[in-house]
């Protein structure tokens, strides 16, 4: 028998194969190379845009990078919040049984969101370092020294109050506090528009983040085309 005689599996048996192979690579692809989410608010203006109603950037997370490797300071990544970051946390998931099981299906595959708090902020302090920023410091302090903050928004979105705070600060003092290890101190770019570590201070974790918490480090703005392109991660420490 030739080759072209041969016999090929029926429709009704190949695609429901092909539509499996693929949805298994994708889960592959998401669980262990990188996963693209939606930024949802403006915390991250200016390198990430994002707000109700209106386009929000579409960015790549890399996944692989920090199996070989530790979180940096002036990366931005993607984390799943602690219990004082997740308070108004609302899930999406449906109460129907059913629904619900078919949408932990779907968060496999990326057709729907996984069901946490994942947010994305930029690495200002890492484990055993200590941070701060107080009235007349130039900058936030990490060890005593001033960190670069020309990747922030300026101008500020809100006015800082003198009394209590400063604009060098993106808002009120704080510190200083000595970052637990394995652990980091994550701040919005849009200083006086972002609930950070800084709005979680009072927590069992100083408003710090876990290492096993953060998702991956975003690489890449992929959606809107007109937005396409790297996001950096500057050696914001001098």
């Amino acid at each position: 028998m030739s080759d072209t005689e041969k016999k090929t599996a029926p429709w009704y048996i190949e695609i429901p194969v092909v539509i499996a192979l693929t949805l298994l690579a994708i889960f592959l692809l998401q669980t262990f190379v990188g996963r693209v989410y939606m930024i949802p608010s403006q915390s991250m203006e200016p390198t990430l845009h994002g707000c109700a109603g209106c386009t929000g950037d579409r960015i790549f997370v890399d996944k692989i990078g920090y199996r070989f490797g530790e979180p940096e300071a002036g990366d931005v990544v993607v984390f799943k919040g602690t219990d004082s970051w997740n308070q108004g946390f609302v899930s999406q998931r449906s109460e129907n049984d059913v629904v619900r099981t078919l949408q932990n299906l779907g968060s496999y595959v990326g057709l729907v969101a996984p069901d946490e708090n994942d947010l994305v902020k930029r690495v200002v302090a890492t484990g055993g370092q200590t941070v701060s920023c107080q009235a007349e410091d130039p900058a936030v302090m990490v060890d005593g020294a001033p960190i670069d903050q020309s990747y922030t928004l300026q101008p500020v979105a809100y006015p800082v109050d003198p009394e209590t705070g400063s604009e060098e600060c993106g808002g009120p003092y704080f510190g200083p506090l000595t970052v637990p290890e394995g652990n980091y101190f994550m701040m919005g770019d849009n200083r006086t528009n972002s609930a950070d570590s800084r709005a979680h201070i009072g927590d069992e974790f100083q408003g710090t983040i876990p290492g096993e918490n953060i998702r991956g480090k975003v690489q890449f703005i992929i959606f809107p085309f007109n937005r396409v392109g790297g996001v950096e991660d500057p050696a914001i420490q001098q």
